[in-house]
């Protein structure tokens, strides 16, 4: 897994998590009693974990997501490599320019003095096109990191507003008041597991 994989997993993941800590944690005053005696009772506590990996890999909206970003990164790299690389050109064929000039004027080679101004303004000017042309590849970058930003937290809102939606209707009934993250846990213990409900329902109100 590459960088960029990460920090978008990363980036997305931690919005699935604030969600479900978010949504789980507002406890409905009328099941308060009702939770006590279902601890004393030794029954499950309306408590559930999930599995964000797992959303991220198998919820359709999800792997969209991540597959956007992905693309949308790649092509800005590779615009931003082939601008570079023209440009790496340049400069190097300008350098062999004024190392060529250099050694022309020690050696007295320009016939005349204006044919050695010429070529001296001709550099100049060269190394001002240079320059603009850096700048440029800059602002480019800027505008290119900007846009990945942008489309990352619009692909983000979406991604949360479309699992926010869900677990209204999920968990309408207030079953749930607690969710906790599988990665945290490191266990799976039995009943309380919810991941692939959660998914199977994701997937399924996506298709619609």
């Amino acid at each position: 897994m590459n960088k960029i994989q990460i920090i978008v997993n990363s980036i997305l993941g931690a919005a699935i998590v604030a969600l479900f800590i978010l949504f789980f944690t507002v406890t409905p005053g009328s099941k308060r009693s009702a939770n006590k005696e279902v601890a004393a009772s030794g029954e499950l506590m309306p408590i559930a974990i999930i599995n964000t990996d797992s959303i991220l890999k198998h919820y359709t909206l999800a792997v969209e997501a991540q597959d956007k970003l992905m693309s949308s990164y790649e092509e800005s790299t590779v615009k931003l490599d082939t601008k570079a690389k023209s440009l790496q050109k340049e400069a190097e064929t300008f350098q062999k320019d004024v190392m060529d000039f250099q050694r022309k004027v020690e050696a007295n080679a320009f016939l005349s003095r204006e044919r050695a101004e010429s070529e001296q303004q001709r550099l100049q000017k060269k190394e001002q096109q240079l320059m603009a042309k850096q700048q440029d590849l800059e602002n480019l970058r800027q505008k290119l990191s900007a846009d990945f930003m942008n489309e990352q937290n619009d692909l983000t809102k979406q991604l949360q507003d479309s699992i926010q939606q869900f677990l209204k209707e999920y968990n309408a009934d207030g079953r749930y008041h607690l969710v906790i993250n599988d990665a945290v846990t490191m266990d799976k213990v039995a009943g309380y597991d919810i991941t692939e409900e959660i998914i199977e329902g994701l997937n399924a109100r996506y298709q619609k």
